[in-house]
């Protein structure tokens, strides 16, 4: 049974957000967020619908530009900075969205050597051959490296989507609703993969979820968002206890969001 890795250093902030604002027209999103992500940790982010979740991780990754306030990546501001430093920035950090994201038209294989070719241009065929065995057999796939994204399930194309992710060995890994759409064993493989992933490569994540129950198996610590702001921050042990009625009703009676399971592994 997995284990959560220690968080490697707890002092060490290697994204610090600070009043981060963002609106849509006249609805308010993010109404001032202070937040930080430290090293080798799992930071898991919970919040109802339309709290910000989503629109927090791609303001991070600079898919959306803040209306004010500093979100700094290994010490670079990513509101201020030129096209040229983000698009570097970006090879540090891997996404695993809710669909995992595949190409349709490519093999597994394909998949897999598309990121590492773009942003490792001077590996030898051998090497890309490698990598994409070493990832597969972590997330124990090596024999679909040949199938298509429609022959796959819905718990192996997230596991492809995690291997895509971690073939690059970013440092810090966004997810988005990882275990969405999976049955209760899957999306329990998923979440011991994604802290087998966090001990195996030294990963720093953000994981946004409304499944509670792999919140509390990966999660260092959490944070849950409400009214765009910052309601609650700490261990999954102080949301457990917690006496607050917005905190009970969230974290112990919110059933989370799994699907029939049609798309077990």
């Amino acid at each position: 049974m997995s284990t959560k890795p220690k968080v490697a250093d707890a002092e060490k902030a290697i994204i610090e957000i600070k009043n981060l604002r963002k609106s849509f027209g006249t609805n308010t999103v993010l109404k001032g967020i202070q937040l930080d992500l430290y090293k080798g940790e799992n930071l898991v982010v919970l919040g109802k619908s339309g709290s910000g979740k989503s629109v927090l991780i791609k303001l991070i990754a600079g898919l959306l530009k803040a209306d004010s306030g500093n979100i700094r990546v290994f010490n670079e501001d990513v509101t201020r900075i030129d096209r040229k430093t983000l698009d570097r920035l970006r090879r540090k950090i891997g996404f695993l969205f809710q669909s995992a994201a595949l190409y349709d038209s490519m093999s597994v294989r394909q998949n897999l050597e598309f990121p590492l070719r773009r942003i490792h241009k001077n590996l030898r065929d051998k090497e890309i051959t490698a990598k994409v065995q070493e990832v597969l057999e972590n997330v124990g796939l090596a024999a679909a490296i040949n199938k298509m994204p429609a022959e796959l399930s819905g718990g192996m194309r997230k596991r492809i989507g995690l291997a895509r992710t971690i073939i690059v060995d970013p440092e810090i890994i966004l997810y988005d609703e990882p275990t969405t759409g999976l049955d209760p064993v899957t999306s329990d493989e998923i979440s011991a993969l994604m802290l087998q992933i966090q001990e195996q490569y030294k990963t720093s994540s953000i994981i946004i979820t409304h499944d509670l129950a792999c919140a509390r198996k990966v999660a260092n610590r959490m944070v849950l968002l409400d009214d765009g702001q910052v309601y609650l921050e700490g261990p999954p042990e102080l949301f457990d206890a917690a006496t607050d009625p917005l905190i009970q009703a969230f974290f112990r009676l919110k059933p989370t969001t799994i699907s029939a399971p049609t798309n077990a592994h």
